[in-house]
């Protein structure tokens, strides 16, 4: 039978915050404008996608996916934290906490996957630039993001079941600003051995995969681009790739110093920073690199800003 939750915790209490009001409403203030510059990023990126047909590609698809994620990735954790800032309010109720560690790791795994179809996009429209339209077409273009979405939801569900059928029958202060795993394994009061294990195993088997893909994508873009000793291709591949590659290396790097260790390395101080990095820093950064390095999404910003203004 599968365990059921014995858990004598009916809230948790997130004490990954300053204590000085001075510094919280400091942090306050600059949480906001962060989360308020994501929002207002990736939405206009959204917009844009989903309303200019030069951008209706199987690039900006993935984008169009990628800005929704970065997007959800804030509103699930940032709105709580700044009610925690100013307004004391800590506490999260046992479910709450579920539902928020739920959505988190469904929407960071999905990511994930997504960085690699990408990548695989990228590679295609690099090294097979004639058989692009046919090899990503729009059927396969939309089994690819069900399947990075469907893979995301299938990996959170383990994961939420491995933490949360735990027994949490002791502290409930969650040394960080949202649920997660490692805070959340720090916190039970049994033995957390061999969940530890399945969640590195399945983690680490995930994640490599993950990054095998793109990797190998970029080694076979590199080799290309290498092999026809052209500047001007250079220079359109390289500025084309060059911000996949950045996102890429930010957000894979700081889930994996959080994910994918052990939990007698958990450091709280530490990974508040780490979280902060992909959890708030990659979602503002991602429309900001994509459409300051893309000639496309900026000319489509323009038009839509010059519709308004004839509206207007």
């Amino acid at each position: 039978m599968q365990r059921i939750n014995l858990s004598a915790v009916s809230e948790f209490v997130f004490v990954g915050l300053s204590d000085a009001p001075e510094i919280r409403l400091l942090l306050f203030v600059l949480f906001l404008l962060i989360y308020l510059a994501t929002v207002a990023g990736n939405v206009t990126l959204l917009v844009a996608i989903s309303t200019d047909s030069h951008l209706h590609s199987p690039m900006y698809f993935f984008l169009g996916n990628l800005s929704l994620l970065d997007l959800l990735c804030s509103t699930i954790t940032v709105p709580k934290m700044l009610g925690a800032l100013l307004l004391e309010h800590k506490e999260i109720s046992f479910s709450g906490c579920l539902f928020q560690h739920f959505s988190l790791i469904d929407v960071v795994g999905t990511e994930i996957f997504l960085l690699a179809v990408m990548a695989y996009d990228r590679y295609v429209a690099v090294c097979h630039p004639l058989r692009y339209p046919s090899i990503m077409s729009r059927t396969l273009c939309a089994q690819l993001a069900v399947g990075t979405w469907a893979t995301g939801l299938l990996n959170s569900l383990l994961h939420t079941s491995l933490v949360f059928t735990l027994s949490f029958c002791g502290p409930n202060k969650i040394q960080q600003y949202y649920c997660d795993i490692p805070p959340m394994l720090a916190l039970s009061c049994s033995s957390t051995h061999s969940r530890e294990l399945v969640i590195l195993v399945v983690a680490g088997v995930l994640g490599s995969s993950a990054c095998v893909v793109t990797v190998v994508s970029y080694i076979y873009i590199l080799l290309e681009i290498l092999a026809r000793k052209s500047p001007g291709i250079w220079h359109k591949a390289f500025s084309t790739c060059g911000s996949h590659l950045t996102v890429v290396c930010l957000f894979y790097g700081t889930t994996i110093c959080t994910y994918v260790r052990p939990s007698f390395t958990y450091s709280p101080r530490w990974d508040r920073v780490v979280s902060m990095l992909y959890g708030m820093l990659t979602p503002l950064l991602n429309p900001i690199i994509y459409s300051l390095r893309n000639k496309e999404v900026k000319c489509a910003l323009k038009r839509a800003i010059s519709q308004v203004r004839r509206a207007l």
